[in-house]
C-alpha cells in the first residue's frame, strides 16, 4: 500500500476532482467529487455561521433575573435594560444539559452595578464579571470535564 507522501502534491482543486472515502455501510472504498462534498457541507452546516442563537431580554427593574433558555447551542444574550440597575442575575444553562464547549456571549446596553452569574449546577464560573458597564460584553465557555464555565472574552 502506498504512503500518502509518495503521491504528487496538487495545489488547487475544482468541483470535478475526486476524493476517496471508506463507505461504512458497504464496507468498501468509494470515490466522490469535491462538488458532492461541498453540497454535503452546505446542507449540514448551520446557516448562521457564528453558531449563536440570539436571545433578547429587556429587564425593567433592578434585581432582575434572566435565564439562558437554549441548552444545546451557543447563545448570544442581548440585554436591553430600561435603565441603569443596581443588581441583576444571568442564569446559565443547567450544567447537566450543557454541551462541552458551549458558549454564552452577553451584550448589555445599560450599566448593571452588581451582576451575578448563576452557574446553575456548574462547579464554578471562573472569571465572571461582577458588574457590566453600558455597552459592555463578555463571553463564557463551558468545560464539561470540570463542570466549569470559563470567561474567554
Amino acid at each position: 500500500m502506498a504512503s500518502i507522501n509518495q503521491y504528487p502534491t496538487k495545489e488547487t482543486i475544482d468541483g470535478s476532482e475526486l476524493l476517496v472515502c471508506f463507505d461504512v455501510t458497504n464496507s468498501d472504498t468509494r470515490k466522490f467529487s469535491v462538488a458532492a462534498l461541498n453540497t454535503f457541507i452546505q446542507g449540514n452546516v448551520d446557516a448562521n455561521m457564528s453558531g449563536y442563537v440570539t436571545q433578547y431580554s429587556a429587564p425593567s427593574a433592578t434585581a432582575f433575573s434572566v435565564a439562558i433558555t437554549n441548552t444545546t447551542k451557543d447563545t448570544h444574550l442581548i440585554l436591553t435594560p430600561t435603565g441603569t440597575f443596581a443588581a441583576g442575575t444571568i442564569v446559565l444553562p443547567a450544567a447537566s444539559s450543557t454541551a462541552d464547549g458551549q458558549r454564552v456571549m452577553v451584550n448589555c446596553t445599560q450599566t448593571v452595578t452588581a451582576l451575578t452569574i448563576d452557574g446553575n449546577g456548574a462547579t464554578a464560573v471562573t472569571g465572571e464579571p461582577t458588574t457590566i458597564s453600558t455597552y459592555g460584553y463578555f463571553t463564557l465557555k463551558y468545560d464539561k470535564p470540570t463542570s466549569t464555565w470559563y470567561r474567554v472574552g
